[in-house]
């Protein structure tokens, strides 16, 4: 009996041998196409194989460019996706919204790659991590490598969510070191400004223990984002504000010159803009900027490419469909013309959706709104110009509702998002490859 299994498993792997040597003369044949996708083995070289093939998202003026052609992002967040990858029961999902994204043809997800002090923390308190969870977002990092798929990743929030810039007050203030229990104090109390330059470096320098790549040498990343929508309300100079991303985008830069760099803005207009600019700043916004300034912020030479949000149900409460979406054309078009001229850099729509919470909700205005999104990024694309894309808060894998915000849409459950999705990643990639090009590298996507 023992001497016949070992034939049997001499058999096996002489044809494992075979297809292995078939499948790498394939070279560029995407064999994802044809079987389904696995959930993450973890396998090391494997991953580092997948991460070292990569060539780096670079910038050239206005534009987004991967390996010598226009790269433009048809992309979605996932906050979530390090939370769940820490359990193993959680990580499946992770698993599945990737193949999913993949399926549609999207190409970049923007993730947070910070938990302050919160359930599952990455950062435990000042300049302390947690392996386990640093191990998660290694994970993140080396599926989406496999995958195909670019990272954005956010290094803080400004809102108490997953500890926020509230969470360095705090310890600040515990630890008695810190100048007052203010949330803006984040951004100009010298102490918490380098316990978070502790963080920068710590994140950017980290081995991944699946890749054996550092963060900042890997292609998997395409950029990383300063904080998800910095405020300072108690300056609305935009002062603080700018000297707190000037410093931080330098000191980002000091350790990682290979990766893009975002500040992670709203798109809020300030002081320094036209009259014409601020009128098109919404609502309440319209007097109060919160401390932001696009363009200034904008025009830091270690910034690379600018972050607009748009939500007309929350900026235009009571507005009709018809309102919301003139506002929404009105709002990034408007920034996209920042990109074109004053700053000759590229511009990205990194959140933009509407809730089902809303009044009168339907999911058609979804649609309605979405496709004018997507809209301005082709026309913009077609022309060269600076819309370098857009990615839709948020998607969702099944069975998540717990993390569902008013915004998550799972694309299995709405079936004309999932077009509009992918042919939006079919006419962007028309633009960069060509027709034929497009149906031949996203084969079954815009079959």
């Amino acid at each position: 009996m023992a001497a016949g299994n070992g034939l049997i498993l001499y058999h096996i792997l002489g044809l494992a041998s075979c297809i292995a040597l078939v499948y790498f003369s394939l070279g560029e044949v995407d064999l994802r196409d044809a079987v389904p996708a696995l959930p993450f083995s973890g396998g090391a070289s494997r991953a580092a194989a997948a991460a070292a093939s990569l060539p780096f998202v670079e910038r050239r003026g206005k534009r987004l460019f991967l390996d010598g052609r226009p790269f433009y992002i048809n992309g979605w967040n996932s906050y979530w996706l390090m939370d769940l990858a820490v359990e193993p029961d959680t990580r499946p999902r992770v698993s599945s919204m990737f193949r999913t994204a993949v399926s549609m043809g999207l190409t970049v997800c923007r993730t947070w790659a910070f938990n302050d002090g919160s359930y599952n923390a990455l950062q435990l308190s000042p300049g302390h991590f947690d392996e386990r969870v640093f191990k998660a977002l290694d994970r993140v990092v080396a599926e989406a490598s496999e995958h195909g798929v670019r990272l954005i990743l956010s290094l803080a929030n400004n809102l108490d969510a997953y500890g926020g810039k509230r969470q360095y007050v705090r310890w600040a203030w515990e630890e008695g070191v810190g100048l007052t229990a203010s949330n803006d104090s984040f951004f100009f109390d010298p102490a918490i400004r380098d316990y978070f330059k502790v963080y920068l470096k710590t994140l950017l320098t980290r081995k991944n223990h699946l890749t054996g790549l550092e963060y900042r040498d890997d292609p998997t990343i395409l950029a990383w984002e300063l904080m998800n929508e910095p405020r300072c309300t108690s300056d609305p100079s935009g002062d603080t504000l700018q000297r707190w991303m000037e410093e931080m985008a330098a000191y980002v830069k000091s350790i990682d010159k290979k990766h893009l760099l975002t500040v992670g803005t709203e798109g809020f207009y300030g002081p320094t803009s036209p009259q014409d600019k601020l009128n098109t700043n919404p609502g309440e916004w319209f007097p109060n900027n919160y401390g932001a300034d696009f363009i200034r912020n904008s025009k830091i030479p270690d910034i690379d490419f600018a972050s607009v949000h748009v939500y007309p149900d929350n900026w235009l409460q009571h507005a009709s469909l018809d309102e919301k979406l003139k506002f929404m054309t009105r709002w990034i078009t408007a920034h996209v013309e920042d990109g074109d001229g004053e700053l000759e850099k590229p511009v990205l729509v990194t959140e933009f959706g509407l809730s089902h919470q809303v009044e009168g909700f339907d999911n058609a205005h979804r649609d309605v709104l979405y496709r004018a999104v997507y809209d301005i990024v082709h026309g913009s694309a077609r022309r060269g110009g600076a819309a370098g894309g857009a990615l839709v808060w948020q998607l969702a894998a099944e069975g998540m509702e717990e993390y569902h915000d008013g915004f998550s849409i799972v694309p299995s459950e709405r079936p004309s998002m999932m077009r509009l999705i992918k042919e939006q990643s079919c006419r962007l990639a028309a633009v960069r490859y060509g027709e034929e090009g497009a149906r031949k590298v996203l084969k079954t996507v815009c079959a």
